[in-house]
C-alpha cells in the first residue's frame, strides 16, 4: 500500500506540526507521511521542527509574490512537484481562495480551536478564539477538525472533542489546555484516517 503524502502548512511555532510529527513518529499516522512543511513565515519556528525531523520545508512569501493568486500559484507547484494527497493546514494564518480549495476537494484539512459553528469564520483564529470562548462565559469548549472550502471554517466536520472550561481561566491557559486535551488528539486521528483512506483508494 502506497503511503499518502502530506503537506502541512504552517505560519508560526508549529505545535500542531509537532504533534503530526510524534504520531507518525509513534504509529498513530502509519496510513500517510509527512513529506513537506511550507510556511508564509520566514521565521516560523515550525520550519525549524521539519528541519529536526528530517522533513523538507519550504518558505513562500505572500508578500515578496505580491498576489493571493502567485502566493497560492507558488504552494500549488511545490505540491504537485512532490505529488501531494492530502494538505494539513495547522495554525496557517492566510486564507485560501475557492480556486485553491477546489483544486483540492476534500483533500485540505484545518484544526479549529473551538467547537464549530461556535467561534468560528472570519476574525476567528488563535487567541481570539479563546477570548471570544471566555468573554461569552461557555462552560465547554474544544476543537474541530474539518475539511476546507471557500468559506472559513464552513467544510465539512470530520471530527470534535469537547475541553471544560474552568473558573480562572485565562485565554492562554485555556488555549494550552484545548491543544493538549483536543487538538494534538483528534488532528492526528483525522490525518491517518483520510490517509487510510486515500491509500487505499491509489
Amino acid at each position: 500500500m502506497l503511503k499518502a503524502k502530506i503537506a502541512v502548512l504552517v505560519s508560526g511555532g508549529g505545535t500542531n506540526l509537532q504533534a503530526l510529527i510524534d504520531a507518525q513518529n509513534s504509529g498513530i499516522i502509519h496510513s500517510g507521511e509527512i513529506v513537506l512543511v511550507i510556511s508564509n513565515h520566514a521565521d516560523a519556528y515550525a520550519l525549524t521542527r521539519a528541519e529536526k525531523a528530517g522533513i523538507e520545508s519550504l518558505y513562500i512569501s505572500k508578500k515578496e509574490l505580491k498576489t493571493q493568486e502567485a502566493f497560492e500559484s507558488a504552494i500549488m507547484t511545490a505540491l504537485e512537484e512532490r505529488g501531494i494527497d492530502l494538505i494539513v493546514l495547522a495554525g496557517f494564518m492566510s486564507i485560501l481562495s475557492e480556486r485553491f480549495t477546489a483544486r483540492y476537494d476534500h483533500r485540505i484539512i484545518n484544526i479549529h480551536p473551538s467547537l464549530i459553528p461556535s467561534f468560528c469564520g472570519q476574525g476567528f483564529y488563535g487567541l481570539h478564539v479563546h477570548e471570544a470562548a471566555l468573554a461569552k462565559g461557555v462552560k465547554v469548549t474544544g476543537a474541530t477538525v474539518h475539511f476546507v472550502n471557500e468559506i472559513p471554517d464552513g467544510g465539512e466536520i470530520i471530527a470534535q472533542k469537547a475541553v471544560e472550561v474552568q473558573d480562572g481561566d485565562t485565554p492562554e491557559v485555556l488555549q494550552r489546555r484545548v491543544m493538549e486535551q483536543a487538538e494534538w488528539i483528534i488532528l492526528p486521528q483525522a490525518v491517518e484516517r483520510i490517509a487510510e483512506q486515500i491509500s487505499n483508494a491509489n
